[in-house]
């Protein structure tokens, strides 16, 4: 087994990259640490199982507390967001630890850190471009996360 190089402070870097390749916003503070994100994250996860993939972030904003910033985001379908999330604190994971990332590897990633909710397997099947940013799709990806035109 390879070891991986950890690069610490890198995180938020690797995050905010891969969030912008995707053309979302990020919310300062939210996200500046592996472990912000996944709390945050989880918190998203947890909401948008109650509230129901049609959601929006704005609907997600109101049924928690502490993510108000993502108001930036308010009309995106939260399902979208949250999976953008997810993915980009594996791909900002694995870079910071200098590893790479494949499909089997970001499941394991999700079911550790319980990151996993109804249907994300197809998310990601359907939704390369969020492990990958340097898939030409992945400038369109916000365009499927504006309400009413996901999946």
């Amino acid at each position: 087994m390879t070891a991986c190089n950890i690069s610490t402070g890198e995180f938020s870097k690797h995050f905010n990259a891969n969030m912008k390749a995707l053309g979302l916003p990020v919310p300062s503070t939210l996200f500046d640490s592996a472990t912000a994100a996944i709390s945050n994250a989880a918190i998203m996860i947890e909401a948008l199982k109650k509230l129901g993939r049609g959601a929006t972030v704005a609907e997600l904003i109101k049924a928690t507390t502490g993510l108000e910033k993502l108001k930036v985001a308010g009309a995106l379908l939260a399902s979208f967001y949250v999976g953008a999330v997810v993915g980009s604190i594996a791909v900002a994971s694995t870079k910071t630890l200098g590893c790479g990332l494949n499909l089997e590897g970001f499941f394991s990633f999700q079911n550790k850190h319980r990151l996993k909710y109804p249907n994300s397997h197809l998310f990601y099947a359907a939704n390369p471009e969020i492990l990958a940013p340097k898939i030409k799709a992945h400038t369109g990806y916000w365009t499927k996360a504006i309400a009413n035109k996901g999946l």
